[in-house]
């Protein structure tokens, strides 16, 4: 490409590197708003829905755990199905980021954006 230029072809490389990785980041952030990721508690009985953003997106919630002698109950099941999910999104989106680092040569576990 750059031949003759010696470490001028070299930095050109490493630009070239980083634009992509800048447009692959970019497509990547928008996947991540559409990558939905369900947590829950109570086995089951709460769900939450969360991009891989860590977006809140719905409430899946059973009408049994609806009393009023165990509402603390309700709201601590409803708190942990919302934590888990974003514990989740979070996990998933570094293996998502870890896959571009892959492609362009860099430790997977390495943590993007830098």
């Amino acid at each position: 490409m750059l031949k003759g230029l010696g470490q001028l072809g070299d930095m050109a490389k490493m630009m070239k590197q980083a634009q992509d990785m800048q447009a692959k980041m970019g497509q990547m952030q928008e996947e991540l708003h559409n990558i939905m990721i369900v947590g829950e508690s109570g086995a089951g009985l709460v769900k939450a829905t969360a991009s891989a953003k860590g977006e809140l997106k719905g409430l899946d919630i059973d009408p049994s755990i609806f009393s009023p002698d165990d509402k603390e109950v309700a709201e601590d099941l409803i708190l942990a199905a919302i934590k888990d999910a974003q514990s989740k999104a979070a996990e998933r989106s570094q293996e998502e980021l870890g896959k571009i680092a892959e492609d362009l040569g860099l430790p997977k576990d390495m943590k993007l954006p830098f």
